[in-house]
């Protein structure tokens, strides 16, 4: 097996890619990978959003669903390279033909939800610093949003090509009130409505459970499954036998962990603040380098009904054991 390392200077992380064979049968040099990020160009004004759209956010018409997979080896490190001859896909444990297949970085619309609570106070500087270190790696066609929240929740920069002005706009925050988590989850997921691109991603950071939410646990759970957005979430908690540890503080990463299951995203706990900015540039990272893998279902019924996805990964000699992260499964259209 041979592999390239591909050094990050935003992080201390390496993404694992297998060697792939040119046309003439030779292996690439280290200086060709066989996979990169290229930048995009700066796109024209964007159109006006269209009417908000109430009902689920799927991504789903009627021939195609598009499930995005994040596979990874055993270091944690992201593997690309990969074909579709390594993928199985199976819904409701029916093997399913995959009918399209990329690894490609397209174009993303992101939600940032930001707590501003007053548990916040010591943790809001490292926690803007996360945010730019995660816009670091946006491509020119990316569009981003931010909702922040204590007692209620608010949309404080609605969809935007210009990281700069959410940046901009958290320079402001000020830690102070509770903490109304679902109910900015649930403004989140309405927000994302308007997105224009079909790659949906939102980003978590808080310290802790909810105490001021309109809105019930069921509630924003069964919103976050019925849509189709990729949920990451950044977990700033107190170590389990701190004194201070509230009741929400306790509860939080259980919430955040079921909110980002359920969509095939990941939660990170993080005590050290120091290790903030590299969680979020390794949330931004994992983002650029997932498959996209499109089936048609074998089952045509529009029932409505929940289906449940599987991926898994074929054994390849010479490749270690490999992870797939994806989302746990879709609703399928109704009559």
């Amino acid at each position: 097996m041979k592999c390239n390392l591909f050094k990050l200077s935003l992080v201390s992380l390496l993404v694992w890619v297998p060697l792939a064979h040119t046309q003439d049968g030779k292996t690439p040099s280290a200086s060709q990978p066989n996979i990169e990020i290229t930048p995009r160009p700066k796109p024209g004004t964007p159109t006006p959003d269209s009417a908000l759209d109430r009902r689920p956010d799927l991504r789903i018409d009627t021939t195609l669903v598009q499930i995005p997979v994040a596979v990874t080896e055993p270091m944690g490190r992201y593997v690309t390279g990969l074909d579709k001859e390594n993928f199985k896909l199976l819904e409701n444990n029916v093997e399913q033909e995959i009918l399209s297949f990329s690894s490609e970085d397209v174009p993303m619309s992101v939600g940032l939800v930001f707590d501003t609570s007053g548990s916040m106070g010591p943790k809001i500087r490292r926690s803007q610093e996360a945010v730019r270190q995660f816009l670091k790696t946006a491509n020119p066609e990316d569009e981003f949003f931010l909702v922040q929240f204590n007692d209620v929740a608010e949309l404080t920069v609605p969809f935007t090509p210009e990281t700069e002005d959410v940046q901009n706009r958290l320079t402001f925050a000020e830690s102070k009130g509770r903490t109304a988590l679902l109910d900015a989850v649930y403004l989140a997921m309405h927000e994302m409505k308007k997105a224009r691109n079909p790659r949906r991603a939102i980003l978590i950071i808080s310290d802790g459970g909810d105490n001021s939410s309109r809105y019930t646990e069921s509630e924003v759970k069964n919103a976050v499954r019925e849509s189709d957005v990729q949920i990451y979430a950044i977990g700033i908690y107190e170590g389990i036998g701190a004194r201070g540890r509230t009741p929400e503080e306790a509860s939080g990463p259980g919430l955040l962990h079921d909110l980002a299951e359920q969509t095939g995203g990941r939660d990170f706990n993080v005590e050290n603040l120091a290790e903030l900015p590299d969680v979020a540039a390794k949330i931004g990272l994992e983002l650029r380098h997932l498959y996209m893998l499109g089936f048609s279902p074998r089952n045509k019924d529009r029932d409505g009904k929940f289906r449940r996805i599987q991926v898994k990964l074929t054994k390849t000699a010479g490749l270690p054991p490999l992870t797939a992260k994806f989302k746990i499964g879709y609703y399928a259209p109704a009559q």
